[in-house]
């Protein structure tokens, strides 16, 4: 098992042929859709690259992206309703700094590609999380400038949902959903935003 292997599976061939298709890859790949593959043919290479087993992946830009894949996207296919599922986090975030800084995510030619490697910049919780998301928007509005023609509206739809989770961001500092999880205590105002239930990663797909 490979990061070409990883690649391969989290941008199937054919992402640039119609809008469509292309919405349907993020309903599989964000919605649940890609947790039985994940789990059936990946679940090894979590605890290898958490160990820092596959640190050579990041030796070139889609190589990195893999084990951004790896360390961000796995886990909560693999460890759903489970504090395992962001253990990760943090491993991942660093990835993505690093790649930020060294340019290979600017080497990275696919919108998708772009969009999947800055994710851990929102996903990972900390003291510099307002800064990250607030990050994390600017380049989805880069990347819905580079994403071909056709496909703009479902990156139109990556730049509302990098909105969506700056402003959850900027009003808790955290992800209030993964209280339970966690074991953390909750406040009353993340009670009311919990019992609402209308969590960016969840919110209907839509163009």
């Amino acid at each position: 098992m490979n990061a070409g292997d990883v690649l391969s599976f989290c941008f199937p061939e054919g992402l640039d042929a119609d809008l469509d298709r292309h919405l349907a890859y993020w309903g599989w790949m964000m919605r649940g859709g890609a947790d039985e593959g994940i789990v059936t043919r990946f679940a090894g290479l979590v605890p290898l690259a958490a160990s820092g087993e596959l640190d050579d992946w990041a030796d070139t830009p889609r190589g990195r992206l893999a084990l951004i894949l790896v360390l961000d996207q796995f886990p909560r296919s693999l460890y759903r309703d489970d504090p395992r599922a962001y253990a990760t986090d943090a491993q991942a975030l660093a990835l993505t700094e690093e790649g930020l800084a060294n340019g290979d995510f600017t080497a990275l030619v696919h919108s998708w590609e772009r969009t999947m490697f800055a994710l851990p910049l929102v996903h990972a919780e900390g003291p510099d999380h307002a800064a990250r998301a607030a990050l994390g928007e600017r380049l989805a509005a880069d990347t819905l400038e580079m994403a071909p023609e056709p496909l703009k509206p479902a990156y139109e739809f990556c730049l509302a949902q990098s909105r969506r989770h700056r402003a959850v961001i900027a009003r808790f500092g955290r992800h209030p959903h993964r209280n339970a999880v966690l074991g953390r205590e909750t406040t009353a105002d993340e009670a009311a935003y919990i019992a609402d239930g209308a969590f960016p990663h969840q919110h209907e797909i839509d163009v």
